[in-house]
């Protein structure tokens, strides 16, 4: 893979994964709270998106309003989907099931429909990523015989198996558009935010009573997640426009070895041993990736 498009990768999984802890630290994560960040980051971004596509020498096509809206509509499945699973499970269950479902559609995806040749190194490395975390999202582990913990378990691994085809899907649709159709990242981002804010607008109001709530009682995590969330995925965008979608997806599951570390060290859950051992797996497909 290439050495840029591999770095904006790797640090995007880093921004990827304290985001993911801000997210999960919401005590009733839900609509208003996906609405909030949203609208904090289209906040952000929409000064910037005007002033680029002021500055942009190609001129703006109706094309890119529907990549914009198809791509809002796929993250605020996700966002609604993610913030459900952390209300029922755990961290260190719904992020490594989520982020390796998702890789693992992508790129069944991009070399049966869309074509892509990786290589056998790269899929290889792509192997081992999901293999990962597989280690890392399956097992027993302590509490096993708890029936509540089983069945907070088996909810926290629908809904990341739920949000990895969110992932999956919108990680090809904006494959496509920053490269099909040449869409600026920033500005498509940015758009994208704006409408995934208005989407969420019914939810907002029917719910306002619990948006003043989070708003005043976990404003840090609102802003955390809003700035954090667009910057890690801008830069999966500029990384998507230089490398194969079928290594970048799967290369992004660093952030689940950070994830897992911080499930374990800042929220306390358990079974650290494994999540380590799938945490090695995982580095070893990235650094077959990098190679490819």
């Amino acid at each position: 893979m290439n050495t840029t498009a591999l770095s904006f990768v790797l640090i995007a999984a880093v921004v990827h994964a304290a985001w993911n802890l801000a997210a999960k630290r919401i005590s009733s994560g839900g609509t208003q709270f996906v609405w909030l960040y949203y609208t904090v980051s289209a906040v952000v971004l929409l000064p910037v998106t005007v002033v680029l596509l002021v500055v942009e020498p190609q001129r703006p096509q109706w094309s890119w309003l529907l990549a914009a809206v198809g791509t809002s509509v796929l993250h605020v499945a996700y966002g609604i989907v993610l913030q459900r699973g952390y209300r029922v499970g755990d961290l260190s269950v719904v992020y490594p099931v989520a982020r390796g479902t998702g890789p693992l559609l992508s790129v069944l995806a991009a070399v049966l429909v869309l074509g892509e040749r990786p290589g056998w190194l790269g899929l290889l490395g792509a192997f081992l990523v999901i293999t990962g975390v597989l280690v890392i999202s399956t097992g027993r582990g302590a509490g096993a015989h708890d029936p509540a913990a089983a069945k907070a378990r088996r909810a926290g691994i629908l809904y990341g198996l739920l949000t990895g085809a969110t992932i999956a899907g919108y990680t090809l649709w904006d494959a496509h558009s920053v490269t099909g159709i040449g869409m600026p990242p920033v500005v498509y981002f940015g758009l994208g935010s704006v409408l995934q804010s208005v989407m969420l607008v019914p939810g907002a109001l029917a719910g306002r009573d619990e948006v003043a709530r989070i708003w005043r009682e976990q404003r840090r995590e609102v802003l955390i997640v809003a700035l954090l969330s667009p910057l890690a995925y801008i830069l999966v965008l500029f990384a998507l426009t230089m490398a194969p979608v079928s290594l970048v997806a799967p290369a992004r599951e660093l952030s689940i070895v950070l994830g897992g570390l911080a499930a374990w060290l800042v929220l306390g859950e358990r079974d650290a041993a494994r999540r380590l051992a799938g945490s090695v797996i995982v580095l070893s497909g990235i650094a077959a990736i990098a190679a490819a």
